[in-house]
């Protein structure tokens, strides 16, 4: 940590600060990789997260209510060359250049979500306080991940990782959990209150209020004198609630007993312990993936009841999700059968090896694992798969930077009005008018050489009020300067040192797949001794079979 001259904390490292000028790519359908209904809004995007990300932002910045993200863990075998610092620097930087973009996707009322371990799990909250804010952190949940014992005596076992969750402003609203008889058992009636099942709720105060430092006397005259740090209400409020039979006095008159009434509580707060009972295990996510027929499974999947946890508390039916670490699917299967859109991003080609059949799975309604019964879940919907245009400038034999010819003329309409910041909409009948800024405010996009005469009836075409921006590839020069509300600007010269051109990965490196045979992970018991096979006399519970 260091303290610059404006006496502010920050988390430096090699690198900081050095982020690359990204191209605003544009996103092109697969239509052989698409399925389900075609009026769907939900995206299956394939391609580098960063690049992805960054084609979205114009589009979604403000629109993403939920982004959950589970990240390579930097674990010191995600990257080809370790070392410490220099890997340390990589793991940051890139991980910093990816939540800016994030933040600017998310809605007001949205909240991020990550998922990580210790190795980095306390740098990356420092720069999450830097980019969100420290009063916009929300909670560090621990979610227990493993319910068996592994490793060797002298190392401890591993059983969780954690989740932080950070809002975007103060108008994020945390949902409940739902109540189930569990939840309930501490709730009775032994009065026979006609309100019903209550439960006893302390009245006494955490934090030292003076105000509430009053004595109660009781029906017969009786002194309570007030608790250390005072009550946790005004003696407005308990007159009010003695008088409504909320607050009642014990037997001797010692003690004041307030109801909290299971008839008023609509949900259960969240806790900040995330039990495997609860929201699932990594084995439970494996035997999900490996239920799917997948030749091959991912290090740390996440069970779609963890999943789950996390849009109930963040999202409502209809909201948006974005997961940019898509991985085998997850995010968007769960989303999918809790009636969330989504969109998600996967780099490998798991994006059609596993992503793609997985939620195809979901939609058809043949996926009847994970969250499926709860959710009541028997397929609909759909997802359109896209892939990232390839760079739309490429360096010519003698090194110079040109148009790339892999583009057509309608997406070099659609890539040019993405980087001068226009909505590109093509005009059913009027050719130039190909994308907005503003309700008169045009672009056209074309690779002829525009001249005068072109010019002078491009310019009749306008209506009163209407501006056109005119991106080409020459010109006469009697056009420039003709037309006050006509501007012209060449490519590819008008973006050379605007972005950087060319680079298609700027991913974390990561690691191959193991095969579903090897996954298996060894099982020891609290010597370190490792457990035998079934059929060995050894219980299902000492086996972990339960988690």
């Amino acid at each position: 940590m260091t303290q610059n001259n404006l006496q502010k904390l920050e988390l430096t490292w090699i690198g900081k600060g050095k982020e690359t000028k990204l191209e605003p790519r544009i996103l092109i359908e697969n239509p052989e990789f698409s399925y389900g209904e075609s009026t769907t809004e939900n995206m299956l995007i394939h391609g580098d997260n960063l690049l992805a990300l960054k084609a979205l932002e114009q589009e979604y910045s403000g629109k993403v209510k939920c982004i959950y993200i589970d990240p390579p863990y930097n674990t010191g075998n995600a990257f080809e060359h370790y070392d410490d610092g220099i890997e340390h620097s990589i793991w940051l930087s890139l991980m910093s250049e990816r939540l800016k973009i994030l933040h600017k996707l998310l809605s007001a009322d949205g909240s991020l979500w990550i998922t990580l371990d210790d190795c980095e799990a306390h740098y990356f909250k420092i720069i999450c306080d830097e980019i969100f804010g420290r009063n916009n952190f929300v909670a560090t949940t621990i979610w227990q991940h493993s319910l068996q014992s592994k490793g060797y005596p002298g190392k401890f076992s591993l059983h969780h990782n954690y989740t932080f969750c950070y809002r975007k402003t103060e108008t994020f609203i945390l949902n409940s959990l739902e109540r189930t008889d569990k939840h309930n058992k501490n709730y009775s009636n032994p009065d026979n209150d006609p309100k019903g099942p209550w439960r006893s709720g302390d009245v006494r105060n955490s934090l030292v209020r003076k105000n509430l430092m009053y004595d109660i006397k009781t029906p017969s005259g009786k002194i309570i004198k007030h608790p250390e740090k005072g009550w946790r209400f005004s003696f407005e409020t308990f007159e009010k609630e003695l008088s409504e039979g909320k607050i009642i006095f014990s037997n001797n008159e010692d003690r004041i007993i307030r109801k909290i009434y299971l008839k008023d509580q609509n949900g259960r707060v969240p806790e900040t312990i995330w039990f495997a009972e609860e929201t699932g295990t990594t084995r439970e996510a494996n035997a999900e993936i490996k239920a799917l027929n997948f030749d091959t499974v991912f290090d740390t999947p996440k069970p779609e009841r963890l999943i789950e946890r996390v849009l109930t508390l963040a999202t409502n039916q209809g909201d948006l999700v974005l997961d940019s670490f898509l991985g085998s699917g997850t995010t968007a299967a769960v989303a999918q059968k809790m009636g969330r859109r989504w969109i998600g991003i996967e780099l490998g080609e798991h994006a059609k090896t596993h992503c793609y059949p997985r939620m195809k799975q979901v939609v058809e309604g043949t996926d009847k694992g994970g969250i499926s019964k709860a959710q009541n879940w028997n397929g609909g919907g759909g997802f359109k798969f896209y892939t990232l245009a390839p760079s739309l400038l490429k360096e010519d034999k003698f090194g110079n930077l040109v148009i790339n010819k892999e583009y057509n003329a309608d997406m070099l309409a659609a890539a040019m009005a993405k980087q001068e910041g226009y909505t590109y909409q093509p005009d059913s009948e009027i050719y130039w008018k190909q994308g907005q800024s503003t309700e008169q405010d045009y672009i056209y996009t074309t690779t002829q050489f525009i001249t005068l005469e072109m010019l002078e009836a491009l310019h009749d075409q306008m209506g009163d009020g209407e501006s056109l921006l005119i991106c080409c590839s020459a010109c006469q020069k009697e056009c420039k300067n003709r037309f006050e509300n006509i501007t012209i600007k060449k490519i590819p010269h008008i973006l050379l040192g605007r972005c950087e051109f060319g680079k298609d990965d700027y991913s974390l490196n990561i690691i191959d797949m193991p095969a579903i045979d090897n996954i298996e992970e060894e099982e020891y018991d609290e010597t370190g001794q490792n457990i035998p096979e079934s059929g060995t006399g050894v219980t299902n519970e000492q086996r972990g079979l339960f988690d």
